[in-house]
C-alpha cells in the first residue's frame, strides 16, 4: 500500500482501529454490570466475591504483564499482523468465557482474553502514529481516546439489555461479531508497518518486563484479595516485581538496542504525562468499583438502569476528547491536563457527599464532570508520550501509556477496594450479632453478600439492609476523599513538570519518510 493511498484512507483506518479498541473497552464495562448476575447460584455461576475479583483481575494481570512485550513485537514483526492475531485470540477467548461452566473456567478464559487484548491495545495507537502526520496526530488521538467514552456508554447499556433477555454468557458472546467486523476491516484497510531497523529482539529486556509487571500486578491484586499488605504473597510479589523492573531499567540503559530507551524519561513530556495518566487512573480504579455497587446494591437499580445512569460520564468523554487537541494547540498541554485532573478530583470529592437517598441527577452531573476531566487529561498526556518517541518505536510508546493506566487501575482497585471492604466490615460488625454464627462472616464480607443473606432470611433480614447501606456509603465517602486527594496530586505533578507549550516532534534522529508498508 503506497503512502498516497494510506493518506486517502487515513480516517477509515482510524475507524477500524477504534472498532478494535472498542471491543477491549466494551468487554470491561459490560462485565461490571454482570458481576451480580454471575454471582447468583441459579442465574449465574455462583461465584464468590474472591472469584469475581479474579474474573476481573486475571484479565488485568495478563494484560498489564504482556502490554510492553506485544508493543515491542509489533514494532519488530509487523503491527497489522500483531493486531489481527490479538483480535482473533480475543474473540476466541470471549467465546470460551461465554460458555464457562464454573468460576475457575471463567477466570482462565478471562486470562486468555487479557492475552489477546494485550496484543491489540498497543498496535492501535502505534498505527495511528505511523498513519497520521504530526499536524493531524493530536486530533486522531483525541478521537481514539473518545472511543473509550463510547465503550463506557455502550457497555453497561448493552450488558443490561443482554442480561434482561439472555443468559450471563451473552455479555462475552457480544464481542465475537465485533471482532469479526474488526478483523475484516484490518485485513482490507490497515497498512502493515514495522521498525525499519532490523535490530535483534531484546529478549533479556522482554523477559524482565514480563516477570516484573506480572509479579507487581499479582502482588497488588493479592493485597486487595487478602485485605492486607503483611502477607508474604503480597509484599514478596510486590518487592520482587519492583526489583525486577529496576533491573529492567538498569539493563535497558546499558545495551545497544534496548526495547525501551529509558533515557527518554528525562524528557518532561514523557515522565509528567505518564505520571498524570497513572495518578488519574489510580484514583478512578476504586471509584469505578464502588459506584457500580452503590447504584445496584444501595440504590436498587437494575443492571440496565445502572448502565443508563453512566451515560453522562460517556457523554463528557465523547464531547471533550475530540476538542481537547484544539485546546492543547491554543493553551498548551499543561493547563489543559491540569484543568482536567482538577475536574476529576472535584468529581471524586463530590462522591463524599452522596447519601443513600441523594437526588440521582446530582450523580449525573458528577459523572459528566468526571468524564470531561478524563478527556482533558488523556488526549494531551497520550499525545505528549507519543511525541517523545520516534515513529519506529511507536509500539513501545503505546505500551508505556497503557501499562501506566492498567497497573494504576489494578493498584487503585486493589488498595481502594480493600479500604472499602475493610470499613464496610467494621461498620457491619455491631449489626450482625443477632445472626447465627455460621452466617456472620458471610453476611459481613461485602454488601452483595449482606443483601443475599437478608433476602434469604425474609422479613427478619430486612433489618440488615439499612445499616448495610449506611456502612457502604460511609466507606464510599472515605475512599472518594482519598481518591480526590490522589487526583489533586496528579494536577500538581502536571503543573510542576509538564511543559506548557504544545508538544512538538522530538529532535530524535530517525527515518524521516513514512515507514515501508506492505499490502
Amino acid at each position: 500500500m503506497d503512502p498516497q493511498t494510506i493518506q486517502k484512507r487515513r480516517w477509515a483506518i482510524l475507524g477500524v482501529l477504534i472498532v478494535s479498541l472498542l471491543v477491549i473497552v466494551l468487554d470491561n464495562t459490560v462485565l461490571n454490570v454482570a458481576l451480580k448476575t454471575i454471582a447468583d447460584p441459579s442465574a449465574g455461576l455462583g461465584a464468590s466475591q474472591g472469584q469475581l475479583e479474579w474474573a476481573i483481575n486475571s484479565y488485568t494481570l495478563v494484560f498489564a504483564g504482556l502490554l510492553f512485550t506485544f508493543g515491542v513485537l509489533g514494532d519488530r514483526i509487523g503491527r497489522k499482523r500483531m493486531l489481527m492475531i490479538g483480535m482473533l485470540l480475543f474473540g476466541l477467548a470471549s467465546l470460551l468465557s461465554s460458555y464457562a461452566q464454573t468460576p475457575d473456567q471463567l477466570i482462565l478464559a478471562r486470562a486468555a482474553m487479557g492475552f489477546g487484548g494485550a496484543a491489540v491495545m498497543p498496535q492501535t495507537l502505534s498505527i495511528i502514529t505511523n498513519v497520521f502526520e504530526p499536524e493531524e496526530r493530536a486530533r486522531a488521538i483525541g478521537l481514539w481516546a473518545g472511543a473509550v467514552g463510547i465503550g463506557v456508554a455502550v457497555g453497561p447499556i448493552t450488558g443490561g439489555l443482554l442480561l434482561d433477555h439472555f443468559w450471563w454468557g451473552s455479555v462475552f458472546l457480544i464481542n465475537v461479531p465485533i471482532v469479526i467486523a474488526g478483523v475484516i476491516g484490518i485485513a482490507f484497510l490497515v497498512p502493515e508497518s514495522r521498525n525499519p531497523v532490523r535490530a535483534k529482539i531484546d529478549f533479556g529486556g522482554v523477559l524482565l518486563s514480563i516477570a516484573g509487571l506480572i509479579l507487581l500486578t499479582y502482588g497488588i491484586i493479592e493485597g486487595g484479595e487478602k485485605a492486607t499488605v503483611t502477607a508474604p504473597a503480597v509484599y514478596g510479589s510486590v518487592l520482587a516485581g519492583v526489583a525486577l523492573l529496576a533491573l529492567f531499567v538498569w539493563y535497558e540503559s546499558r545495551i545497544e538496542h534496548p526495547s525501551l530507551n529509558v533515557r527518554l524519561f528525562r524528557d518532561g513530556r514523557l515522565s509528567a504525562s505518564v505520571g498524570a495518566i497513572a495518578l488519574v487512573f489510580f484514583a478512578l480504579g476504586g471509584v469505578f468499583l464502588f459506584i457500580s455497587l452503590y447504584l445496584q446494591n444501595v440504590r436498587g437499580y437494575t443492571p440496565l438502569q445502572a448502565g443508563l445512569l453512566t451515560l453522562p460520564l460517556a457523554a463528557g468523554q465523547m464531547i471533550f476528547s475530540p476538542r481537547s487537541a484544539g485546546l492543547v494547540a491554543r493553551y498548551g498541554a499543561r493547563p489543559v491536563a491540569a484543568t482536567g485532573l482538577t475536574m476529576v478530583a472535584l468529581a471524586l470529592l463530590s462522591y463524599h457527599f452522596a447519601a443513600v437517598h441523594s437526588p440521582i441527577w446530582i450523580l449525573g452531573i458528577t459523572f459528566f464532570v468526571q468524564g470531561a476531566g478524563m478527556a482533558l487529561v488523556m488526549t494531551p498526556a497520550t499525545t505528549s508520550v507519543m511525541s517523545v518517541l520516534p515513529r519506529e518505536q511507536a509500539g513501545s510508546g503505546s505500551a508505556i501509556n497503557n501499562i501506566a493506566r492498567q497497573v494504576a487501575v489494578a493498584l487503585g482497585t486493589a488498595l481502594l477496594g480493600s479500604l472499602v471492604a475493610s470499613i464496610y466490615r467494621n461498620g457491619m460488625k455491631p449489626h450482625l450479632t443477632a445472626l447465627p454464627e455460621n452466617l456472620r462472616a458471610v453476611a459481613g464480607s461485602d454488601i452483595g453478600a449482606t443483601t443475599g443473606v437478608a433476602e434469604k432470611l425474609g422479613p427478619a433480614g430486612r433489618a440488615l439492609l439499612s445499616p448495610a447501606h449506611d456502612s457502604f456509603v460511609h466507606a464510599m465517602h472515605i475512599t472518594s476523599a482519598i481518591s480526590a486527594a490522589v487526583a489533586f496530586l496528579g494536577a500538581l505533578v502536571v503543573l510542576k513538570w509538564m511543559p506548557g507549550r504544545p508538544a512538538v516532534e522530538p529532535d530524535v534522529p530517525h527515518v524521516e519518510q513514512r515507514e515501508p508498508v506492505e499490502v
